[in-house]
């Protein structure tokens, strides 16, 4: 014969069995991070006043360290918000406090959240009860060169416009340029620009400029010289040049810093890699 428990049994069963949810990280602080201040939360009884407002200048970052420090912080939890979070994280980091890079929309789906709870606290929550995954963040050698990149694309997407200014002033000539020779940027190109803007004029003296493995004759690049040279075209065609060697020059310094920073590097790394990482310019 079956027997039968009493309700009475059962929730205590339960109650046993489910429990309360576990704080795993004791020591745990929260940032909310902002672009003027950052409003940070330690456990309740830790100081008299467990949330501060602090500025964004180093001095007050350094405050944020001490701080956390004399309330016996040892992990801390942000939000990935913009650039904002980097000089915390890194500072945090170089004093001894781990940190967890937080996606705002995984504090968002967490649902329970009080009205009258303040964003820092509400991460200094989450992270005590161990609800925060931490983003990846790659170690301090691959962060370097992800940033010598990343500003190698920068400059790249600079140098772009520059080319269409150059082709534009050409255009406005009537130099039909572009459509004689693939790439006005390539060597048959860039000679002919910098003829131009010396103050040559004569379509024959520029098509001399020609490369031998350019596909059209020098008789079809002579018609596309032969143009209207006015003065303001020619000014701005010599902006747009000396704006793309610029760009040019910089990221040139940018590959010297990026080849300086690898042949120092002391993880190896596979060339197959490097060429994955690499921008074409």
């Amino acid at each position: 014969m079956k027997k039968h428990t009493s309700p009475k049994s059962i929730k205590a069963t339960v109650t046993e069995a489910a429990g309360e949810l576990r704080q795993l990280n004791l020591n745990a602080a929260g940032i909310d991070i902002g672009s003027r201040e950052h409003a940070v939360a330690v456990p309740p009884g830790r100081d008299p006043q467990p949330v501060q407002i602090f500025g964004t200048f180093t001095e007050d970052l350094q405050k944020i360290v001490s701080w956390l420090k004399e309330c016996k912080i040892t992990t801390v939890a942000m939000e990935s918000t913009g650039v904002y979070w980097i000089p915390v994280y890194e500072l945090l980091e170089q004093n001894g406090i781990e940190c967890v890079l937080v996606n705002a929309r995984h504090i968002k789906n967490v649902s329970g959240r009080k009205t009258d709870v303040l964003d820092c606290q509400w991460i200094q929550q989450l992270h005590t009860y161990g609800l925060l995954n931490g983003a990846f963040r790659p170690d301090d050698q691959t962060m370097r060169l992800r940033g010598y990149l990343r500003h190698r694309h920068m400059l790249i997407e600079h140098l772009s416009p520059h080319i269409l200014h150059m082709q534009k002033a050409l255009t406005q000539m009537n130099l039909q340029l572009h459509h004689v020779i693939r790439d006005i940027t390539g060597v048959t190109g860039m000679k002919i620009i910098r003829a131009i803007v010396r103050g040559e004029k004569n379509p024959s003296t520029l098509a001399e400029h020609r490369d031998s493995r350019c596909a059209n004759s020098k008789e079809t690049i002579v018609k596309a010289l032969t143009g209207n040279y006015r003065e303001e075209h020619l000014f701005s065609l010599k902006q747009a040049l000396e704006l793309y060697d610029f760009y040019h020059q910089k990221i040139q310094e940018c590959d010297q810093e990026i080849e300086k920073f690898l042949a120092s590097y002391n993880n190896a790394i596979e060339p197959t890699n490097v060429q994955a990482v690499e921008i074409k310019s």
